[in-house]
């Protein structure tokens, strides 16, 4: 007999547990060598928690548009977990589930990368593989954990010394020629939550078709036990700290185009990590470029907590609060945040009546990617000879505006899926276009040197973002790079300033010269395995049912990204996404998509006005439109 299966399946019987929480209860506690693991689910089982057990058990993790993601504490913490405590108030042990962050689930996705990382290096060698994390509960841990199986599975593993973002582990996979990496990060997710986004030779997050044979070899894991290679067999651990930083800033460092702008023109600014890794190389790189950069000392502690903000994303306004207000009392110009693991940036800056305000992402990349065209001719970069090779990179999802921007300047733009791999992709392509006699040891040419590479043989890439707040100029990284990005925006600010204008006076130029454009971001959250179910539910609505019209305008156009086979500007098929377009006769747009990384759906809308006429007008239409139009949806979404 069995008391807890017999528990389990009553508990399935009375609809308390769903049934593939019971089978995937099993399975762990068939596969797992941890003591609290059986502790923990007798603990939930007997207080009757099912609704907890769903949460944590409804699934197994899977790979994503950010790898593996959950929560490495539930909502109800076990006796078992809880133990003697972690440092800054976490658990002792992670949160006991196969939907949850954990050294099982960890375990299973790590002998999975390096499983396939086997393949590719054959007999001869041993595989190379780089492990980053940032400050999240348990990140050290599992970054240890990763390396140590790494190296008793007989691959080398390079571990980082400390805290750092996830576009410098991009950067150390490229620059140590490694077969993969991982961080462990869940980005700017709730404190609650970790994750494991895996990379792969290339400093690329990991897609199809590698993904997939990833994933069908973690899934043939059943369980935590493994049988270390002798000895003389295993793998080295190396640990990564100031040299691996000083190669990283000597590359970001490229990314600026005139460096004169920064001559005799201190600009001050704010930066804030929110208790994160940005500092690390933000701080000192902008100091030594000769900024004058504060920090707000409470976030300045790495602490996985993230105590002084509700989110620690840069997208939303009040994480960005004690920056404006640090920027108020010193006069600064503008407030730079990065999320956690760095990839993201979000801004303020000082409109005309000298008040802070909130850049959105869409803006702040506009801004960033007309710059850089801009300069590119100015320097002769970028010629009428050779300006059809140079390309700007964004997501569907991102600002038309780019678009016009693109045009105008005419360049070409490519859009792609959501998620940076999808960009990162593109930089592949165009990297592996270049002759192989021309490009040698690519990686390790100079800025210049790619830069002429792709403008006669492939496409110069010049830019490319995402509207959640992510960036990235320059192909010797393979993921949005929020310290680039920081360099980035900061040189923008160094010109406006230089031509005696705001941040927002030049926003307003480029849209009086491209026109205007909005866009809002919408969100429903529905949290656990129920929320799960009701968020693939309205999806799937929305393909089987598609509006036929939308707050009074006939829908013009639908694109499912999931059933259509829809290309690219450059012919390319995209895969399959769960993602729908639905374009208006009034010129109005939404997309809606379920997060691959959050328990929610997501809303996409987009409005714009043509140039001309009066700007200030033509922006509160536009804002009035798209107000109406989440109204309409909102409604909708309710009825579905």
């Amino acid at each position: 007999m069995n008391p807890l299966n017999d528990l389990l399946t009553a508990a399935v019987a009375d609809g308390s547990l769903l049934d593939s929480a019971k089978n995937n209860i099993q399975s762990l506690l068939s596969g797992t060598t941890s003591q609290i693991a059986p502790k923990a689910v007798e603990e939930l089982v007997n207080a009757g928690a099912w609704e907890e057990l769903n949460d944590r058990f409804f699934k197994t993790l899977a790979f994503g548009t950010g790898g593996l993601r959950g929560r490495t504490f539930g909502r109800v913490v076990t006796e078992a977990e809880q133990g003697k405590g972690g440092p800054n108030g976490r658990p002792e042990h992670p949160c006991v589930g196969t939907a949850t962050m954990n050294f099982y689930n960890l375990s299973r996705a790590v002998r999975g990368l390096i499983a396939y990382a086997k393949q590719f290096a054959g007999p001869s060698r041993k595989p190379v593989l780089v492990f980053a994390h940032d400050t999240r509960h348990f990140s050290r841990d599992f970054a240890e954990f990763c390396a140590k199986t790494c190296s008793e599975l007989g691959c080398d593993a390079y571990l980082f010394e400390g805290p750092r973002a996830t576009p410098q582990l991009s950067f150390a996979v490229r620059e140590l020629r490694a077969d993969g990496g991982v961080v462990l990060t869940a980005s700017h997710n709730p404190a609650h939550d970790n994750g494991f986004k895996a990379y792969f030779n290339d400093g690329a997050q990991i897609v199809d078709p590698h993904a997939t044979a990833i994933i069908n070899e973690v899934n043939a894991i059943t369980s935590e036990r493994y049988e270390a290679v002798p000895e003389s067999e295993r793998g080295t651990i190396t640990l990564l700290g100031a040299e691996m930083d000083a190669l990283y800033i000597t590359r970001l460092k490229t990314l600026l185009l005139q460096p004169s702008l920064l001559e005799g023109r201190a600009t001050k600014i704010v930066f804030t990590n929110l208790h994160g890794t940005g500092g690390h190389i933000n701080v000192p790189m902008l100091r030594g470029l000769g900024f004058d950069v504060l920090t707000v000392p409470e976030q300045d502690i790495q602490d996985g907590r993230f105590p002084t903000v509700e989110s620690p994303n840069p997208e939303n306004g009040p994480a960005l609060q004690m920056g404006i207000d640090l920027a108020e009392k010193s006069g600064a110009e503008i407030v730079i945040g990065t999320d956690p693991d760095a990839d993201r940036m979000g801004v303020a800056v000082r409109d005309t009546a000298g008040k802070m305000v909130l850049l959105t992402g869409n803006q702040i990349g506009s801004l960033m990617a007309w710059y850089r065209l801009k300069t590119c001719f100015e320097l002769g970069w970028l010629t009428n000879a050779n300006r059809s090779r140079a390309v700007l990179v964004k997501t569907y999802v991102t600002t038309e505006l780019q678009h016009a921007i693109a045009d105008g300047f005419g360049v070409g733009i490519v859009d792609t899926l959501t998620g940076f791999k999808y960009i990162a992709g593109k930089l592949r392509k165009y990297e592996d276009a270049i002759p192989a006699d021309k490009k040698g040891d690519y990686r390790s040419l100079t800025e210049s040197q790619t830069r002429a590479l792709r403008l006669e043989y492939s496409r110069f890439f010049v830019f490319g973002g995402e509207e959640s707040y992510g960036y990235l100029g320059s192909d010797a990284i393979r993921d949005k790079d929020a310290n680039g990005a920081t360099l980035m925006f900061a040189e923008v600010a160094a010109y406006a300033k230089s031509i005696g204008k705001t941040l927002t006076e030049l926003m307003d130029d480029v849209y009086t010269e491209y026109g205007y454009y909005l866009e809002i971001g919408k969100s429903l959250v529905m949290e656990g395995a129920d929320g799960a179910a009701k968020i693939a539910a309205l999806a799937q609505s929305y393909a089987e049912k598609p509006p036929t019209e939308v707050d009074g305008s006939a829908v013009l156009r639908i694109r499912d990204f999931a059933k259509q086979d829809l290309f690219d500007q450059e012919g390319d098929l995209l895969p399959k996404e769960k993602m729908l377009f639905v374009d208006l006769e009034d010129g109005r747009s939404f997309a809606v998509r379920p997060s691959g990384t959050e328990p929610k759906i997501k809303f996409y809308l987009f409005g714009k006005h043509a140039p001309g006429g009066d700007l200030p007008a033509n922006k509160s239409a536009v804002k009035t439109g798209l107000a109406n139009l989440w109204n309409w949806i909102e409604g909708d979404a309710a009825n579905r």
